[in-house]
């Protein structure tokens, strides 16, 4: 039986195990949404876990993942990240096909995949499920479109709301600067026509936003677009919304009170490998960020990368 120690920090006490991660790499993106002092809360988890940890700081595009990448090669036993969606992948980017498994220390302001996998909110919880008894870790799926891995592409809508909430909305207002570029966004929604070849099938539909994904979360915890869709199926998750406007929204949200899921009027496709055309062209983005892609190619890489998560999320994957 493990021995077990008592940490605090200030008025919270909760009793962790001796890790089963040694060294840690600490990565932290310092322009997270998430305003708040974390070195201290995270020097008392690693001291009572006994944990040799270093701390690297990004300071651009691309660091996230080089230090990921660094802690493969120095032998770390686990990576932290504490940041966004974006900070997530571009760590997940450099682990890919390691042994290495990651824990999120949610600090953007969605935080998507943290509240898909059951990631506790609080710093202290987060951290300290490197040495929880009640702690698992999971193989996690990614997709891949050129050279670019992915958790959640999207195309339209949702790419628009990206570019419309700017950095100090997000930063001000969290998820709330999302929901209000949204709605912005509702007045007038574009919508265009996809030319889907889903494993070779060629489908044709039109719409206001196409998903290719790993994950159903939309951000808040209880809620999820499809719960068909599981992070470690080996499947890319394709759908299609085909039209959201002040009426559908309304209704979403009240079957999404009563059921949790966002009954939005949509199609659904799951498969390994997926191109998308689309008339006329709309605005993508990936994990967050806006980009440039051209084509649209994507396949699954199946567990790509390992996570560390509470033992619950691993139970709820096995059932689906």
């Amino acid at each position: 039986m493990s021995e077990q120690k008592q940490a605090s920090t200030g008025a919270k006490q909760r009793v962790i195990t001796n890790p089963k991660y040694r060294r840690v790499h600490l990565i932290i993106n310092p322009a997270a949404g998430q305003d708040r002092p974390i070195l201290k809360t995270l020097n008392s988890v690693f001291h009572d876990l006994n944990i040799d940890w270093d701390a690297y700081i990004t300071k651009q595009a691309g660091d996230a993942k080089r230090y990921a990448q660094q802690a493969v090669e120095q032998g770390a036993d686990a990576v932290a990240i504490y940041g966004g969606d974006g900070t997530v992948l571009e760590v997940a980017s450099g682990l890919v096909g390691s042994n290495v498994p990651f824990v999120i220390l949610p600090g953007g302001t969605a935080n998507v995949l943290s509240i898909e996998l059951g990631i506790p909110r609080d710093l202290f919880e987060a951290a300290s499920l490197l040495g929880s008894d009640t702690a698992a870790v999971l193989p996690l799926d990614m997709g891949k479109v050129g050279e670019q891995m992915f958790f959640h592409l999207g195309i339209g809508l949702e790419a628009e709301m990206a570019k419309t909430a700017d950095r100090e909305a997000k930063d001000r207002s969290g998820l709330m600067a999302y929901i209000m570029a949204g709605l912005k966004n509702l007045r007038n929604p574009a919508t265009s026509r996809y030319r889907l070849t889903l494993d070779g099938q060629v489908v044709e539909t039109e719409g206001v936003n196409c998903m290719i994904t790993n994950f159903g979360s939309i951000g808040v915890a209880g809620l999820t677009i499809s719960h068909d869709i599981d992070v470690s199926d080996g499947l890319l998750d394709v759908l299609v919304i085909r039209q959201i406007d002040a009426k559908s929204v309304l209704s979403a949200a009240a079957d999404a009170i009563s059921s949790g899921d966002i009954a939005a009027p949509l199609d659904q496709w799951q498969v390994r490998e997926v191109t998308v055309e689309v008339d006329p062209p709309q605005s993508v983005m990936i994990d967050g960020e806006v980009v440039e892609i051209d084509p649209i190619h994507a396949h699954i890489v199946p567990h790509a990368v390992q996570v560390i998560v509470p033992t619950e999320t691993t139970e709820k994957s096995e059932n689906k």
